[in-house]
């Protein structure tokens, strides 16, 4: 568990003026202090009225939502959340719940707490924008852990064509190092859910090992895979993965120097992080933060820096992802009952092609 989310007394007004910060990746004493200022960027909200939001997918060029406690996808219609479906067995509980969403070949995937386990669900989307609608579900993997902690919940499919998937450690630190457990991992399957053949572990999804919490999936134009990570109560993370690597946990937090585990590109105080969803837009991997409420800007050219926009103006973000016109959205996360909810929150923010 991390130590209790602070919560804010007076809201801060949306939208407020922006504030940047410089921050490093080296080791504990190497971090700078905040400095700098950046140049506002133009936003838009494009949604309100979402109930605990956590992921955000395109399907045809329209977005669809997951919504944690309700287990319900909705479509954003006129701005508003239109209900396409419920996905039914999802138990919200603590941090579980309706997690994240992928779309794949006409298909909807979505990673949903039950009340026995986390799994990994696969359903028609049918329908045209506006009027979808989700066909039965078929399960394509189970057992994953699962616990009102550390569900992890991301997945994305990479440009393999394969499906990628955050486990959490589920409050079982070494679940993480035993490369039999999927807990603590990030996995790697086919659309099915069966293991490719070129897995780094024998007849095994796991793709990394080490995870305490990872919860953002995002891919470089290069192919590189970038994760954000969740750490206890002393680093977050943001790690490059390579095929078979262990990032430590619960052996390191942060970077750590010790043979047989790689570091971080980057680290931060976990007061000013709780790194979500991420997404690649232009040069730059965004980093969408809950509890430092901020959304983070790393240049893919530099991945030991990082400028801060939006410091307390939209409050928790869960999800930053690219839309279709190459601009960023933004997903907030103040209903999720750590946040202080706004007027219209929660919300999806548009900000200008970058």
């Amino acid at each position: 568990m991390r130590t209790p989310i602070r919560h804010r007394g007076v809201a801060v007004a949306l939208l407020a003026a922006l504030t940047a910060t410089a921050c490093g990746g080296g080791a504990p004493s190497d971090i700078p202090e905040p400095r700098s200022s950046a140049a506002p960027t133009a936003e838009t909200t494009i949604a309100t009225g979402l109930d605990a939001p956590w992921s955000i997918a395109f399907a045809d060029g329209a977005p669809l939502v997951s919504e944690r406690d309700r287990g319900r996808v909705v479509e954003i219609v006129d701005g508003k959340p239109r209900e396409v479906g419920r996905i039914e067995g999802v138990a919200a509980r603590g941090e579980g719940g309706l997690l994240g969403i992928a779309v794949h070949a006409g298909d909807l995937f979505a990673y949903l707490t039950t009340a026995t386990d986390n799994r990994i669900a696969r359903m028609p989307l049918l329908g045209t924008p506006g009027a979808r609608t989700l066909g039965p579900a078929r399960t394509i993997l189970t057992g994953l852990p699962a616990a009102s902690i550390h569900n992890g919940g991301r997945i994305a499919f990479g440009p393999d064509g394969m499906l990628y998937a955050t486990v959490g450690d589920a409050g079982r630190p070494d679940d993480a190092q035993d490369p039999r457990a999927l807990g603590g991992k990030i996995l790697r399957m086919a659309a099915d859910g069966t293991r490719p053949a070129d897995n780094p572990f024998p007849d095994s999804l796991v793709y990394s090992l080490g995870h305490r919490n990872a919860q953002g999936l995002a891919w470089a134009p290069d192919g590189a895979l970038y994760a954000s990570e969740f750490g206890q109560n002393t680093w977050d993370e943001l790690n490059l993965i390579r095929a078979g690597a262990n990032y430590g946990w619960p052996v390191v937090e942060g970077i750590g120097r010790r043979e047989g585990f790689a570091d971080p590109l980057q680290q931060w105080d976990t007061s000013s992080a709780s790194p979500s969803g991420i997404a690649v837009v232009g040069t730059d991997l965004l980093i969408a933060n809950l509890r430092g409420e901020r959304l983070r800007t790393v240049p893919l050219a530099a991945t030991g820096t990082a400028t801060e926009q939006y410091r307390e103006a939209l409050g928790r973000l869960r999800d930053v992802v690219r839309a279709p016109d190459g601009s960023a959205w933004i997903l907030t996360n103040n209903t999720d009952g750590r946040g202080d909810p706004r007027p219209g929150d929660d919300r999806i923010v548009r900000m200008g092609p970058r």
